[in-house]
């Protein structure tokens, strides 16, 4: 459950996923683009007599169906002093309704195979569910009973856990994080008192704290309706069958008061207003500039989407030019649109390099202005961010979930679930004279809104004339329970044609089919693995060359990590703003990353232009620029981020966790970045070293999923077999630490976090080993899945945490056994204790109900397993890496079906020993620590955020 903007449309992702693209040099030829035909989704709509809308789309690719239902709610339908009442709501559905007992509407959708959640942002409401075809009236079933059958359940007990929930959620989302309450500066500020935008969809923690009872029933009263609701069902199913289904389910719930369309409430600015916050997880300065801009649909939201895009992406942006590469202010800059139903705002978003002041960063800004003014827009520089447009449709409507959003939010904000063609149509008629329309409409000489963040103790680096920001933060308090008192009461069963009371059956379930894949080996030794997929015109590949992190030396860590910023810096014939271009005007995306065990190349791309991809790929790989000037921001870039995850409590505790684990001798007990020295100890020389000694094809696969098949998929290799040379490359073994033989409880202190990161564990298994898939079935129920044990008691019962997991994470490499999560402040130490208690009484077994519910969920969730490219990808990414057989996936189906109650209990036994593992707890050590000391654990020690070990009286109250 999300509080999220859940913009899933491809329009909407072609604009916030072509981040790294420049434009072409000031030319005016015309690009080699083609001209994208009308893209749409088929879809049938008809609207109930109680006026739901109702949306269908067939797809038979695969045995499976989506379900999505959005309500015309969000945050904007709340009032002052009532403010994260949707987002609340969103939960209290997920608790139980008349015929759906507590907990049961995730377990019931995972016994199935399915998955489901839901998200709420300022202007709507979804929930969703993907189950294999067979479960479809399971769907219908749970969704009705929410929509028609909910409210006489609500109870104050389970009301109250989830304002428990939702206020974790909002530290752990908000609160605990660098930078966290930027937004709810902006908004009260651009946005007047009693704007629907004002408030934040999270809520104010006072507004949580007060609601009641009768204000979720009158939430529900009011905006639960059918009529103000669209239910799309996409995937595999027969029409008529469907149209049943949906008419006996929800047909016969009652219309609920009609919901007026809110009226667009744009808003303006008479003066610049300027604010600053010392911020507790900062390490470095932020800026943010708001301008506010219009509606969504409209042409200038459009054009403004541009905007964005050119003032920033790239290395031909100006503000990239500007602050970046001249000022050296920053080593990132981000701008964009956001227009939402009836309001929107313009953002520039910069995060300052260490030390440098913010009022330097905001004239800076004003200089990209003027150097955007002076060099003008090109005719290319318009088309290059359409180009990739049609890529973007077709990665939107890879899923039946995908298509199953774009449906809906079409349906709810356009009133035609259709709109997609019209609105890619308005996007290919914006030009360049609109783009600066809009720019002096808007944001030339306009007032707006300024955000200064600064680190703690650093309020000099804030932009001139900030006053202060009226940030309220929480005080962390000692943890009291609050007992509900709750009478048992039958619940009134609303009327209804049927006995709602009985599940319905699910049908035969759909047979495993795993798709056939191929694999062959070039001349070089590279090994290629591909799956032809035709149900669209595209193709996803990875490249994979192992070694990554594992071959960075002690005093160079970092060096695998900086390789792959480098080699994406242009070619030895391309400029870095040339390879970008190049990419941007395929309609492509080539990314480079690093991780632990491997430096990895990975695209998308039209079929048509595969071949053209893969020569960049090649050109790439086979001739690096080397850029000293780029290498120097590289360095600088990466710095500054290691500097601002030291204040991160979740990367501080996967480090230090990390750390403890591995053992110092161990390249994995490391970060991939590396620390500050020994970044600034790297040099590009190091990197060519590196790339020398270990980029070879005879250690590389190559894995390739689309509408190609083999023969074209090989020849598409041909150059780079030819001129791609191989040679040895030599792994490293790192001598891991000595197996744990106690609990050791370490805590390192973040002052005044509002909430304490959990990670719990010991080093366990490879993921080659014989009882890794096992372990991982057994562990399904303790923490594997929302259903899990410890997930069920930290969250839904006590309501400490947003979420609570375990489970096993191998590679070649014996990797751990964690139990995580994040809690509230002042409940670290019983939450430790639940964990602690969970694992140990795991031991005891599980019943046989429990089992069955594993095996279900596991098995049945194997007809989702193939659907996208990237899941196939995936795929044939694990069969390569680990040798295992294309079937491998059957084998561990049968792993599943036979497991024994002795079987997990003997698993459970061997792998889970909670005296032995290491406790690791980052949080306010000034409250929490003390406690811990003779809470049995056999040491408890304070450590720093780099893992060393300290006392109590070096940390701050």
């Amino acid at each position: 459950m999300n509080t999220q903007v859940f913009r899933i449309l491809p329009l909407v992702m072609f604009f916030l996923f072509l981040g790294v693209v420049s434009c072409k040099k000031e030319t005016e030829s015309k690009p080699q683009t083609e001209e994208v035909g009308k893209l749409s989704i088929d879809f049938e709509k008809y609207e109930l007599e109680n006026g739901l809308q109702v949306v269908l789309h067939q797809d038979k690719s695969d045995p499976i169906v989506s379900v999505a239902i959005q309500y015309g709610v969000g945050s904007n339908r709340e009032k002052t002093g009532r403010t994260g009442f949707a987002h609340l709501f969103e939960h209290m559905l997920f608790q139980e309704s008349e015929n759906v007992a507590q907990d049961q509407f995730f377990k019931k959708i995972q016994d199935v195979g399915g998955t489901l959640n839901g998200g709420t942002w300022q202007d709507g409401t979804i929930y969703y569910e993907v189950v294999p075809k067979n479960a479809m009236e399971t769907v219908m079933w749970l969704e009705s009973d929410r929509m028609g059958f909910l409210i006489n359940t609500v109870t104050e007990s389970a009301f109250k856990n989830q304002q428990e929930v939702v206020q974790n959620e909002k530290r752990q989302r908000v609160d605990n994080n660098p930078y966290g309450h930027t937004n709810w500066v902006i908004d009260k500020n651009i946005f007047p008192e009693g704007h629907p935008y004002n408030w934040q969809v999270i809520g104010e923690l006072v507004d949580l704290q007060n609601a009641t009872v009768e204000d979720v029933k009158e939430f529900y009263d009011k905006y639960y309706g059918p009529n103000n609701a669209t239910l799309v069902l996409a995937g595999d199913f027969e029409t008529d069958k469907a149209k049943a289904m949906i008419q006996k389910y929800f047909g016969e719930i009652k219309k609920r008061q009609p919901v007026e369309k809110l009226k667009v409430q744009n808003v303006t600015l008479s003066e610049t207003k300027r604010f600053s916050h010392e911020d507790n997880f900062a390490t470095t300065a932020q800026l943010n500039m708001v301008w506010p801009t219009v509606e969504q649909y409209t042409d200038d939201a459009y054009a403004l989407d541009f905007l964005g895009q050119l003032l920033s992406d790239g290395k031909k942006a100006a503000l990239y030019k500007v602050l970046v590469k001249e000022k050296e202010l920053t080593s990132k800059t981000d701008a964009w649109n956001r227009s939402m139903e009836i309001a929107g705002k313009f953002r520039i978003n910069i995060t300052a390099n260490e030390g440098k002041n913010l009022a330097d960063v905001e004239a800076g800004v004003f200089e990209a202005f003027k150097k955007f003014e002076e060099e003008g827009i090109t005719d290319v520089d318009i088309e290059r961010i359409k180009a990739g447009l049609e890529t973007q449709f077709y990665n939107g409507i890879s899923s039946v979930l995908g298509k199953s959003f774009q449906l809906a939010q079409y349906n709810v904000f356009a009133g035609d679930p259709g709109f997609i063609t019209q609105d890619i149509e308005n996007i290919k008629a914006v030009t360049k004279d609109d783009v600066i329309r809009v720019y002096n409409k808007y944001i030339k000489d306009k007032p707006y809104v300024v955000t200064s963040f600064v680190p703690k103790g650093k309020p000099e680096l804030a932009a001139n004339d900030s006053q202060i920001a009226a940030v309220v933060e929480e005080k962390i308090k000692e943890n009291v329970e609050e007992a509900v008192a709750e009478t048992k009461v039958e619940v009134e069963k609303t009327p209804s044609a049927f006995d709602r009371s009985v599940a319905p059956a699910e049908g035969e379930a759909p047979k495993l089919n795993i798709p056939k894949s191929w694999n062959a080996s070039l001349s070089n030794g590279m090994k290629v693995y591909g799956i032809q997929q035709n149900e669209l015109p595209l193709v996803n590949f990875s490249l994979t060359i192992p070694g990554g992190h594992l071959l960075d030396s002690f005093d160079k860590i970092g060096v695998a990590n900086l390789m792959t910023d480098i080699m994406m810096e242009g070619t030895a014939t391309k400029t870095p703003e040339q390879l970008e271009e190049e990419i941007e005007l395929l309609g492509a995306s080539i990314n480079m990353f690093t991780t632990n065990e491997s430096i990895v190349i990975r695209g998308n791309t039209l079929v048509r232009n595969l071949s053209k991809t893969i020569d960049l790929v090649e050109e790439i790989l086979l001739e690096p620029r080397w850029d000293e000037e780029e290498f120097g921001r590289i360095k600088t870039k990466t710095i500054n981020g290691i500097k601002r995850s030291a204040a991160d409590p979740n990367t501080v505790a996967r480090n230090v966790y990390s750390k403890l684990l591995y053992g110092e001798k161990h390249m994995l007990a490391y970060p991939t970045t590396g620390t500050v020295a020994s970044v600034e100890a790297i040099t590009i020389d190091d990197l060519k070293q590196f790339y020398t000694n270990n980029f070879s094809p005879s250690i590389s696969r190559f894995h390739i999923v689309g509408d190609i098949d083999q023969t074209k998929a090989l020849a598409s290799l041909k150059n780079l077999e030819s001129k791609w040379a191989s040679k040895e490359v030599k792994m490293p073994t790192y001598e891991i630490a000595t197996k744990r033989d106690k609990s050791s409880l370490y805590f390192v202190d973040i002052p005044n976090a509002k909430q304490s990161v959990i990670n719990i564990g010991y080093l366990s298994m490879a993921r080659t080993d014989k009882d890794y898939f096992p372990a991982t079935v057994m562990n399904y129920k303790l923490g594997g899945s929302f259903s899990g044990n410890v997930n069920l008691i930290l969250r839904e019962e006590k309501g400490y945490t947003y979420g609570a997991r375990s489970g096993f994470r191998g590679s070649e490499i014996p990797g751990p056994f964690t139990a995580s999560s994040s809690v509230r402040t002042n409940t670290t130490f019983e939450s430790v204790k639940i964990f602690k208690d969970e694992i140990e009484k795991y031991k005891s077994g599980i019943s046989e109900d429990d089992l069955k519910f594993t095996k279900n969920a596991l098995i049945k969730s194997n007809a989702r397993r193939f659907e996208t490219q990237r899941a196939l990808l995936g795929m044939l990414q694990t069969v390569g890496r680990y040798g295992f057989a294309p079937d491998y996936i059957s084998k561990e189906e049968k792993i599943i079906e036979s497991m024994t109650l002795e079987q997990h209990k003997a698993l459970a036994n061997k792998y889970l020993d909670e005296t032995k593992m290491a406790y690791v707890l980052v949080g306010d050590a000034a409250t929490q620590f003390k406690q811990f000391k003779n809470a049995g654990f056999d040491e408890v020690l304070l450590l720093d955020k780099e893992g060393n070990e300290v006392t109590l009286k070096d940390v701050k109250p």
